[in-house]
């Protein structure tokens, strides 16, 4: 084992219950989806991610020691939680890359099984071995040239090794063939891992100017430690970002446009719409529902409106629209968002109109454009009563 004392305990128990309680949103997901191997890949990267972190840090590491009245016990364990998570990074790449299943299946089985073997190496590697001395940060650098326990050593080094270059290369060569979310979430992968190869390559180093006289300890409880949290932070995003980043996108369209429909859901809301929703939505509701919830109360307003409409007063704030420079989506956007201002004069006041009302149903093309045309000058009626209304329009058509 081999981190630093005092304040670093802090960084690696941050760092713990941060991916652990990432772990534990994605549990219900999991519960739903029982057989979902991506999914079972990702909470076993994440659970056993979290767990490394509580086992490395050097109070962990003493109360294992502690507790099992063994010396040095928390060594396999925290390697055997590190084998653990070089083989769940691969098998969650496994499983994520596109791949017949059948393959799938015979990659990820033999992931399992090499990993579990490494596990029970490290095991019998500890028992057969001799460790009399409590080591908390130094462990891998003293215990370098002891028979046994230099290979329980190295195996975990080289297998995590092995395991963090190859999903660092398969990484890279599967970001060149994809794009979006999933394209940027493996560039960000890619040097998280090499960031764990890094910490593989400085402890070997270190081993090997054990073997050869040299006091390079250092590089063990000083350096090493250094690439660890930022390699996690950087694994954990890249692997949740393409899995969060489409809803993450959706989530951000929803707000847009809940914005974007305010000027329209405004002016419609005290519309009296029969069976309407009047219950208000929990504060936890979603962008997503809360813009289905306003799109829904925008249309049963406009269809409550509907017999009011009257073509004549869209068709002369359309011919005004163009003549003003408007585009046609823009005119079209403007000459609707009149007759329903028009419409909504008429509900209010319970007056008429001798112009004749809209004879098929009518439905916008266009709500976000619809709302931004209420915000236009043009579209300005509260103060006008539906009798001189078309006569308003008519003199803005002159101007």
């Amino acid at each position: 084992m081999s981190h630093q004392h005092g304040p670093n305990n802090e960084a690696f128990y941050i760092c713990g219950i941060s991916l652990l309680l990432i772990c534990l949103f994605k549990v219900p997901a999991l519960l739903r989806r029982r057989r979902d191997p991506l999914l079972s890949s990702v909470v076993l990267l994440l659970l056993d991610g979290g767990f490394v972190f509580f086992l490395s840090a050097p109070d962990s590491i003493s109360a294992i020691n502690r507790a099992t009245g063994i010396v040095n016990f928390a060594a396999p364990v925290a390697y055997s939680a590190l084998a653990v998570f070089g083989g769940a990074n691969l098998l969650l790449l496994v499983n994520w890359r596109p791949s017949p299943p059948e393959q799938r299946r015979r990659a990820s089985r033999i992931c399992v099984i090499t990993y579990s073997l490494v596990v029970v190496l490290i095991i019998v590697f500890f028992w057969l071995g001799d460790a009399p001395v409590e080591q908390v940060t130094l462990f891998d650098w003293y215990y370098a040239d002891t028979p046994w326990i230099r290979e329980m050593i190295l195996t975990y080094l080289l297998a995590q090794g092995v395991a963090t270059t190859t999903t660092f290369v398969l990484c890279w060569r599967w970001s060149k063939e994809v794009d979006g979310f999933l394209r940027a979430g493996l560039r960000i992968l890619v040097p998280g891992y090499l960031l764990h190869v890094c910490y593989d390559v400085i402890k070997l180093v270190a081993i090997y100017g054990r073997w050869t006289g040299h006091q390079w300890d250092f590089l063990v409880d000083q350096v090493a430690p250094q690439t660890a949290a930022p390699s996690a932070a950087l694994v954990v995003i890249g692997f949740t970002l393409p899995l969060a980043g489409p809803r993450m996108a959706q989530t951000l369209q929803a707000l847009r446009q809940l914005r974007d429909l305010g000027p329209l859901w405004r002016e419609l809301k005290t519309v009296p719409t029969p069976g309407a929703i009047r219950t208000s939505l929990p504060l936890w509701s979603s962008p997503s529902v809360r813009l289905t919830r306003r799109r829904t109360s925008i249309f049963d307003a406009l269809l409550t409106l509907a017999p009011a409409y009257d073509s004549t007063v869209r068709d002369k704030a359309y011919r005004a629209a163009l003549d003003r420079g408007d585009d046609t989506p823009t005119a079209e956007a403007t000459a609707d968002a009149t007759m329903i201002v028009a419409a909504r004069v008429k509900q209010q006041t319970g007056s008429s109109s001798s112009a004749a009302p809209e004879t098929e149903p009518w439905r916008p093309r266009d709500l976000v454009l619809l709302s931004r045309a209420l915000t236009s000058p043009f579209v300005s009626s509260r103060s006008v009563s539906p009798q001189h209304y078309g006569a308003r329009v008519e003199s803005r058509q002159h101007d």
